[in-house]
C-alpha cells in the first residue's frame, strides 16, 4: 500500500538529481569566436535612402555552414520578405557576409494597391557586411554597403554605407 508513494519519490529524486548534473544555464560563458546563433543589431545608415531612419534594427541569425537570415523591425512598410545569404570567417574574430533581399514596388494609393492585387516585386537589395566580434564573442560592430537593383538587375540610386553593433541572444 505504501509502494506507491516510495516510487513516486524515488523518481523524483533521480529526476532532480539528473537535472542538478546539468550544465546550469547560470554559470559564466566562455569567449567564443564563432558568428554562429541568434544576434539583434543597431544599423545606422549614413549615406543614401535610409540615412535617415534613425531607429533600424536587424535580427539575424548566422547558422552552422555559413548562411544566414536577416528581418529588420521595418519588413512590414512595406511587407518584405527577410534577407537570405552567406557567411564566412576571414581572418580570427572577423567575418564577411552577404545577403540579398526582396523589395516591393511603391504605390501611390490604397485604391493602386487592391487594384493591382498587392505588393508586386521591384526589385532587390545586395548588402555586405564586415563584421568584427568582440573579445568575449558576445557583440560585434560592422560596416555595410547596401547596393539596389531594379527587377532588370540593373543598379539604381538609394544604396548606402551603413555601420552596425550587434548583441548575441542567449537564453
Amino acid at each position: 500500500m505504501h509502494t506507491r508513494p516510495v516510487a513516486l519519490t524515488a523518481c523524483a529524486l533521480a529526476l532532480f538529481a539528473t537535472v542538478g548534473s546539468s550544465t546550469s544555464l547560470a554559470q559564466p560563458r566562455k569567449a567564443t569566436d564563432s558568428l554562429a546563433g541568434a544576434w539583434q543589431g543597431k544599423v545606422q545608415f549614413t549615406t543614401g535612402a535610409f540615412a535617415t531612419v534613425k531607429d533600424l534594427e536587424f535580427m539575424y541569425a548566422f547558422h552552422a555552414g555559413g548562411t544566414m537570415n536577416e528581418s529588420s523591425n521595418y519588413d512590414g512598410a512595406p511587407p518584405a520578405p527577410p534577407a537570405y545569404g552567406v557567411w564566412r570567417k576571414v581572418a580570427p574574430r572577423t567575418y564577411e557576409a552577404k545577403y540579398r533581399f526582396f523589395q516591393p514596388k511603391a504605390v501611390a494609393s490604397a485604391d493602386e494597391l487592391v487594384k493591382g492585387g498587392g505588393w508586386a516585386p521591384d526589385g532587390y537589395g545586395i548588402l555586405t557586411q564586415k563584421i568584427t566580434l568582440s573579445a568575449d564573442g558576445n557583440a560585434f560592430d560592422s560596416k555595410l554597403t547596401l547596393k539596389l537593383f531594379n527587377k532588370d538587375g540593373k543598379a539604381i540610386d538609394g544604396g548606402g554605407e551603413a555601420t552596425a553593433h550587434g548583441k548575441r541572444i542567449h537564453l
